[in-house]
């Protein structure tokens, strides 16, 4: 080490010690964890009821605080298993959260994910205490903003802190990288029709799409393979069952 780096060194370690990290305020960081699923035809979120105030009695998404000791996507991974159930899961940061009163008890910036869940997982998160409500999207395409969230009753769910927004921007991702990632086979199981994959697509686009053109461009593009096998157990012909060339797309 040369005479310069000891030097520099040095005076690194006499400023560390004498920083003093509380002259400046700090906010709070979280992660909020938007968990999408699709069942029948529509497009579902997980959600938890509040028990203490802020929001007391509204619904939110499985979130926590992040820890001194952990990155953001180990804390985002802590929520999906202890508030969720949840592991190895598609999921992926989605964007930051940050307006000022976003949160009445504190500076709270919040870093939102969302996770992308087959429907035959969602039972497994039963006993975590999560209410699973369908989303309505309000504006089409990506236009993006706030959706409403209704129960299996078609009420609408009051939804806490800024987590409709959160929610919103998150059918927007998926709707906006459907077409070139192939996000939505992680909604699917590890064998699913053609059917059932434009019946995903149509869910998350919130729009109809022409049966051909799809069949083609998703046999085209390289991401199916066809197993062999056929449906069993329907009232209708049987369909070919495919499955994904290559199973996460994270």
């Amino acid at each position: 080490m040369t005479q310069r780096a000891a030097t520099g060194d040095s005076e690194e370690r006499d400023f560390l010690a004498a920083y003093d990290a509380d002259a400046f305020d700090r906010p709070s960081l979280a992660v909020d964890v938007a968990i999408l699923t699709v069942v029948g035809e529509g497009l579902e979120a997980a959600l938890i009821k509040r028990t203490e105030h802020p929001h007391k009695g509204r619904w939110a998404l499985p979130g926590g605080f992040v820890r001194m000791d952990e990155s953001l996507d180990r804390a985002a991974n802590r929520v999906l298993s202890g508030k969720a159930g949840l592991s190895d899961v598609y999921l992926e940061q989605l964007y930051t959260f940050g307006d000022p009163d976003r949160d009445s008890r504190t500076r709270v910036i919040s870093v939102g994910y969302y996770a992308l869940v087959d429907q035959a997982r969602v039972g497994s998160t039963e006993d975590a205490k999560l209410t699973f409500g369908r989303i309505s999207v309000p504006w089409e395409g990506e236009a993006g903003g706030p959706i409403d969230v209704h129960d299996r009753d078609g009420r609408k769910m009051s939804l806490a802190f800024d987590h409709a927004e959160i929610l919103g921007m998150a059918v927007k991702r998926i709707r906006g990288k459907l077409d070139y990632t192939p996000i939505g086979f992680q909604l699917l199981p590890a064998k699913f029709t053609l059917r059932r994959l434009q019946s995903v697509h149509e869910t998350i686009l919130g729009r109809t799409l022409n049966k051909d053109s799809f069949r083609r461009r998703m046999l085209a593009s390289g991401q199916l393979k066809a197993t062999g096998e056929r449906e069993i157990e329907v009232g209708h012909r049987p369909a070919e069952l495919y499955r994904f060339t290559k199973r996460s797309a994270i």
